[in-house]
């Protein structure tokens, strides 16, 4: 319960402030926490923003799978709902995301700041393929199949960045790319699409 306590705070005290707070010490009083129960839960404010991104995936997770329906989605349908439901997730701290871009600039900062979100989308994402791979949505490939799960990771920050610069009307851009994105993904994937390229580029590689 600390922790989500800790991590609401912080978002607020960067609306507030448009900034971190000085000191662990200045933002436990505000609070009206000791220090050691901040520490008990985070090591840093670092921390914390890799636990709040982290949040903006976990539960828009435990939401799908608690929904009987999204089980029995194929690996494209489940992806496809993740992402809506994730954006709509991300939008309840919009204020907070925004005031958050201009750091990601910095060298570093945007890798750092995901790194435990990563982890865990990568896991989702493996799961995804394995489930493609029963049901002939995606096709095991020697030597690429192993980069099917980069590729949806660089898509997922795709989405991130999009909906943070979309000023469409209800986002109606960001749901247009998303569908596109995943769709133009599972194509790539599937059995034919990138064999296809495969079979070309050898061809051009033998006619040299």
């Amino acid at each position: 319960m600390e922790n989500k306590l800790i991590r609401e705070a912080y978002k607020n005290y960067w609306l507030e402030n448009g900034k971190k707070p000085v000191s662990v010490y200045l933002f436990c009083q505000q609070l009206g926490l000791s220090e050691s129960i901040f520490y008990d839960s985070y090591a840093s404010f670092d921390a914390v923003e890799k636990d709040i991104w982290l949040s903006f995936f976990t539960d828009t997770l435990e939401k799908l799978k608690a929904d009987d329906t999204y089980l029995g989605y194929s690996a494209r349908e489940k992806l496809l709902t993740f992402y809506f439901l994730w954006v709509q997730k991300l939008k309840e701290d919009r204020s907070y995301i925004l005031q958050q871009k201009e750091q990601f600039h910095i060298p570093g900062y945007h890798e750092n700041r995901l790194e435990k979100f990563k982890d865990a989308f990568y896991e989702y994402a493996t799961d995804l393929i394995k489930d493609g791979y029963q049901s002939g949505e995606v096709k095991e490939r020697k030597f690429i199949s192993s980069q099917y799960v980069h590729g949806f990771w660089v898509q997922a920050l795709f989405v991130l960045n999009y909906w943070i610069k979309d000023d469409s009307e209800k986002f109606e851009l960001t749901d247009a790319a998303i569908e596109k994105a995943v769709n133009l993904s599972f194509q790539i994937i599937s059995s034919g699409t990138i064999d296809s390229l495969l079979d070309f580029g050898k061809f051009m590689f033998t006619r040299k």
